[in-house]
């Protein structure tokens, strides 16, 4: 099989606040609204998909990774416009990639990350 894309969609119970995150905050460009659903755009054919739900589960156990070289970078312009880092960056040796961790406004942790393991297949 041969794709093009991924989407990943999440259910929130607030697409406003979840679009103000995703706009504002993290500066990401929605490339579809569809009403209640909004997809946005985190790399060329990678999407984050949310879609409001009055009965949205609980967000255990979903991590969402955006993956960049500018970890330090990202880090500092989330703290300027006044978002909480749940973990600011750090080397993971277990792992061997450099990352922080944040949550959005449904409590989805997120994580920016860069693989420093020279076999990750980046494009």
């Amino acid at each position: 099989m041969d794709f093009d894309q991924t989407i990943t969609f999440l259910a929130t119970d607030d697409l406003e606040a979840t679009a103000h995150f995703y706009e504002e905050m993290l500066g990401l460009e929605m490339a579809l609204d569809q009403g209640t659903c909004r997809i946005y755009r985190v790399a060329s054919g990678g999407f984050l998909g949310f879609c409001e739900r009055s009965d949205a589960p609980e967000p255990d156990g979903v991590i969402a990774t955006f993956v960049t070289d500018e970890v330090d970078d990202a880090h500092e312009e989330l703290v300027a416009r006044g978002v909480d880092v749940e973990q600011p960056p750090a080397y993971n040796d277990e792992y061997d990639i450099y990352h922080c961790f944040l949550r959005d406004p449904n409590g989805y942790l997120l994580e920016i990350q860069r693989f420093e393991d020279p076999a990750w297949p980046a494009v």
